[in-house]
């Protein structure tokens, strides 16, 4: 343990930083009978909810199309936000053109121009927490049912 640990506001502080800077998330999800699936994908936040992309047929699409539900991971293990949050489900043209140039500008990756059936799902967080280390785990949860605690 190197530093002291953050504050909430800070931890707060950090992760936001994160959602408005990182690209890529680890994205979470399970199917109906509960088979866990796991991969990276990109993601744009606009202060409310993250927002991904992937093939609508892919595991990962069908399992947020079926729960409705992702766990994401931001960050490295000793340095980590975790997102519990709600789908909701996009078709591609569901989406207005300029959101979708956002995504695809912050990302370099556009699934509109693909011929491959893509979905967007736009992840809205219930729960975040974020902890460096042990020091850090009391107090790690940052919001709870949709409201920032610090």
């Amino acid at each position: 343990m190197s530093t002291p640990p953050r504050s909430r506001a800070q931890r707060r502080r950090d992760t936001e930083h994160r959602l408005a800077h990182d690209v890529d998330v680890w994205v979470a999800s399970a199917s109906p009978d509960g088979a866990p699936h796991l991969v990276p994908l990109s993601f744009d936040w606009d202060g409310e909810a993250l927002l991904a992309a992937t093939p609508a047929e892919s595991p990962t699409g069908l399992n947020l199309a079926a729960t409705r539900t992702a766990r994401l991971a931001l960050g490295h293990t000793r340095d980590v936000a975790m997102i519990e949050g709600d789908v909701e489900v996009l078709d591609l043209d569901a989406l207005p053109p300029d959101r979708g140039d956002r995504f695809a500008a912050r990302t370099g990756f556009d699934p509109r121009s693909l011929t491959t059936a893509y979905r967007w799902f736009r992840i809205t967080p219930r729960r975040v927490q974020a902890w460096r280390e042990a020091d850090e785990l009391a107090g790690r949860e940052l919001m709870r049912e949709g409201r920032w605690l610090a």
